[in-house]
């Protein structure tokens, strides 16, 4: 019997094909699917690129970090598995210059590295102070010759030297070679702030700084030999944390992108979202258009339900040969779809040209899986109602063209379509918060839209008789004597056109908002290690070189020794980062408010009370020592200790590259606290030599003052920023375009119905030009209420999306409103001549004979 049904349903399959009843199916899936893997074969590359081109700002794909030498059993097993491997030591030391009462020194953070250092990024090296203040340089793949080094062109300043001089560290006399215009693995710690030496590994034994008092970090670089295939060096890594673990090793840290540099990895973060976004509102335009598809189909499939009835089928016959008939066509599509899909993003790769790297990674078999499976699921979830409608038909159907009302078990299957839509949309977006906003949105639009539709219906009854125009009666009778029909276009229509308005308008603003994280004017310079006396003098120099409102902040080194009572060691925690932490001095501030661009997410910032001692936390540090609201965090700061509890908890926007500092305690707790000050400011990178003259006055009034150019660590920034919105650009152009199919899609929803209504019209003695004229307004109707509908959809939607999920403000121009009634209008008048301009030009007759 099964196989006897599954033969019927290919000859149907065939003859529904032949007549044209599938390929508005089809047409529809391999847009859906074709939308969803194109986006999804792009995302999965271009995710990889940028985590790929993001390591560079590490100098490799995993950092091994030792308060020690890296243990030679862990180089060992990562030559073993075919792993690229080059070392760096670094610490603080004073470099000196000059002889005799003429010589000068300043304190340098010194770095020792092996050959084949970075095994990412590029390193830039320059002869000219300017050219390397503007991180203008040569790239190199060497590193320092024996008996030289390569330093940060401020140095120069501070020791009064030039390229070819000589720099005395510790037992060893050196020349200077090169300035370093720009190196990808700096990071924007405190610690990396000195000016830079860098000299060959070879030589730092010569120098006798490194001895068993030494504050050093050694760092063993790991990469993997093809960028695009991390996956041996992700399995390195689990087998170091491993060894850390069951040998109980102290002091061993292993960085990633993630944990290792915070300002990118907020971007990256933020960059995956809008790419996420991108595929949730590919997959809502998709289950509208299946949606259309199958409920068009259900329709011209009424009367030959009713036939096979007659002749004697069952309904679960019925039911067989349509599931068959749909699980086919569903295969199909989504194959065709899957490989259109794979096509298409080759062509959005051309289109982007140069803006993006030529050596993506390869494509992963995995948005293919996908591209199919949510063809499946879209239909089981879009087609499995009418499906079931299908097999409810009566028997008198056929002498009474009546349709019977839905049955429990088909409206049920309603349900199960809007749950695949939610598993839908939280697999795309791999983010339940932003799944289930945008999910929430368009259902909630979805009742909303199709409320408000049933109360116009309502209302232009009652405004049938303001004209006498034939035309504008046509068009309302026509809207009120299919209520059903014309609620579910309003709802397609405004569903579509809603994700079009966000995907255009609401797009805008947010790439615009998350731009402006990381502004062009965010601060590119740092100064530390200003003095309480020296702080008024330095802010009234900042203020003449053009700083606006220079504010410098306390800066106090204390450590965390316990939380609750309960004291804090190494040993309190198993994560790496954590462990981290404690083993280190936090920088601690104190102030009276919030600084710019701290958002407190939990509690209330603190009262500057006396006997009180409160701390405002960043989040982010709070959950990775397990912190919360209430707690008591003590911390000794060269012998004064402080109990804080916990009041806020805050949120930094890391790119925007200001002073952040993890704690905040109350002024009144610190009063005692010894502090020095620092500040961040911006100086335009066009004013390079004011810049450079700035810091040199600085160095030369106050030798103790370190000042930081961090300048290439925000075009860094921007340079992976600027990326993502080129790709978010064209990706939304991609999904505007299936968008558009969406509509075209809901407006052909009702050609069979029109062409019967307007073949009966003219055999009772319409004209066409009548016809038309009622058509056109019943598309500006449509249309316009749909396009306000959506404008208003899209406001709120992404007003939560800006709130809730990307943190932006947010600022919606009301001119959207107009523009989503007249690009309804338009969408609806262009859409319906399109799909719909055959009707009228079907003879009264035939028309007649078919009804």
């Amino acid at each position: 019997m099964l196989i006897q049904s599954f033969r019927q349903s290919l000859r149907m399959t065939a003859r529904d094909w032949r007549a044209g009843e599938l390929r508005f199916l089809l047409v529809a899936l391999i847009v859906a699917v074709s939308a969803l893997s194109s986006v999804g074969f792009f995302i999965d590359r271009m995710r990889a690129g940028l985590a790929r081109d993001a390591n560079q700002l590490l100098g490799a794909d995993l950092l091994v970090n030792a308060d020690n030498p890296v243990p030679a059993s862990w180089r060992l097993e990562a030559q073993r598995r075919g792993l690229l491997l080059a070392d760096t030591v670094t610490f603080p030391s004073m470099a000196q210059a000059g002889e005799g009462e003429a010589s000068q020194a300043q304190l340098g953070s010194i770095k020792a590295v092996s050959p084949g250092y970075p095994l990412r990024g590029e390193l830039r090296i320059t002869t000219d102070p300017a050219q390397a203040s503007e991180a203008r340089g040569t790239p190199t793949q060497a590193v320092p010759s024996p008996g030289t080094v390569w330093v940060d062109p401020n140095l120069l300043t501070g020791l009064g030297v030039k390229v070819g001089d000589v720099l005395q560290l510790g037992e060893r006399r050196f020349t200077i070679a090169q300035l370093i215009a720009a190196e990808p693995d700096r990071g924007a710690s405190f610690a990396n702030f000195s000016p830079r030496v860098m000299l060959a590994l070879g030589d730092l034994p010569s120098t006798g700084l490194v001895d068993n008092f030494a504050r050093v970090t050694y760092r063993m670089q790991v990469a993997a030999p093809n960028a695009n295939d991390p996956k041996a060096v992700f399995d390195y890594g689990r087998w170091v944390r491993e060894r850390i673990k069951q040998d109980n090793v102290k002091g061993v840290r292993i960085e990633s992108l993630e944990n290792g540099r915070p300002e990118m990895e907020a971007t990256l973060e933020r960059a995956d979202q809008f790419l996420s976004l991108v595929g949730l509102l590919s997959a809502m335009l998709a289950a509208v258009a299946v949606a259309m598809a199958a409920r068009r189909f259900m329709q011209r499939h009424l009367d030959a339900c009713a036939m096979l009835r007659c002749l004697g089928m069952t309904q679960n016959g019925v039911g067989a040969l349509y599931l068959f008939e749909f699980a086919l066509v569903g295969l199909v599509g989504s194959v065709i779809g899957v490989l259109v899909g794979f096509a298409a993003h080759f062509v959005l790769l051309e289109l982007i040209g140069n803006l993006l790297p030529a050596d993506l990674p390869p494509v992963s078999p995995m948005p293919a899986v996908q591209g199919i499976a949510t063809g499946m699921l879209l239909l089981v979830g879009f087609a499995l109602p009418p499906v079931l409608q299908l097999r409810n038909v009566p028997h008198n159907r056929v002498i009474r063209r009546e349709q019977a009302a839905p049955q429990p078990m088909a409206l049920a299957t309603y349900g199960l379509g809007v749950g695949v839509f939610v598993l839908l949309m939280l697999w795309q977006a791999g983010d339940p918060k932003l799944a289930l906003t945008t999910a929430g949105g368009f259902l909630g639009g979805f009742a909303v839209f199709a409320l408000v539709a049933w109360l116009g219906l309502r209302l232009l009854r009652r405004l049938r008789g303001l004209s006498t125009h034939q035309g504008w009666r046509f068009a309302v009778t026509s809207l009120q004597r299919r209520p059903g029909a014309t609620i579910v276009q309003v709802v397609s229509l405004a569903l579509g056109l809603m994700a079009l308005l966000l995907l255009t308008v609401v797009r805008g603003d947010l790439v615009a908002a998350w731009q402006r994280a990381t502004p062009e004017n965010a601060p590119n310079r740092f100064v530390i290690n200003v003095l309480p006396d020296q702080k008024d003098d330095v802010a009234r120099r900042m203020a003449a070189a053009g700083v606006e409102q220079p504010v410098l902040f306390p800066m106090i080194r204390g450590r965390l020794t316990a939380v609750n009572g309960k004291p804090v060691t190494a040993n309190t925690y198993t994560e790496d980062r954590a462990r981290g932490l404690a083993n280190r001095e936090f920088n601690l501030s104190t102030m009276l408010e919030a600084p710019e661009g701290n958002e407190i997410v939990g509690g209330a910032w603190f009262r500057d009370a006396p006997g009180v001692s409160e701390a405002s936390v960043e989040q982010g540090i709070a959950k990775t020592l397990g912190l919360k609201l209430g707690d008591v965090m003590r911390f000794d700061m060269a012998g004064l200790v402080v109990d804080a509890k916990i009041t806020s908890l805050r949120k930094l926007e890391w790119g925007s590259m200001r002073a952040n500092f993890f704690v905040i305690i109350n002024p009144q707790a610190m009063a005692n606290a010894p502090a020095t000050y620092m500040t961040a400011f911006h100086l335009p990178q066009q004013g390079a030599s004011l810049a450079t003259g700035f810091a040199n006055e600085l160095a030369r009034a106050y030798p103790n003052l370190t000042v930081i150019d961090v300048s290439g660590i925000i075009r860094q920034v921007q340079e992976v920023v600027d990326q993502v919105v080129v790709a978010v650009e064209f990706l939304f152009l991609f999904t505007l375009a299936s968008g558009v199919l969406v509509l075209y899609a809901a407006l052909m929803g009702s050609q069979s119905e029109r062409t019967r209504e307007a073949g009966l019209l003219r055999a009772l003695g319409a004209t066409k030009k009548q016809l038309a004229q009622a058509q056109r307004i019943e598309f500006v109707l449509v249309g316009g209420l749909a396009g306000l509908l959506a404008a208003s959809g899209a406001a709120l939607l992404g007003w939560a999306l800006a709130t809730y999920q990307f943190k932006f403000p947010w600022a919606f121009e009301p001119g959207v409103w107009l523009a989503g009634i007249v690009v309804g209008a338009l969408c609806a008048l262009i859409g319906g001549w399109l799909g719909l301009r055959g009707v009228l030009r079907q003879p009264p007759l035939q028309t007649l004979r078919e009804a």
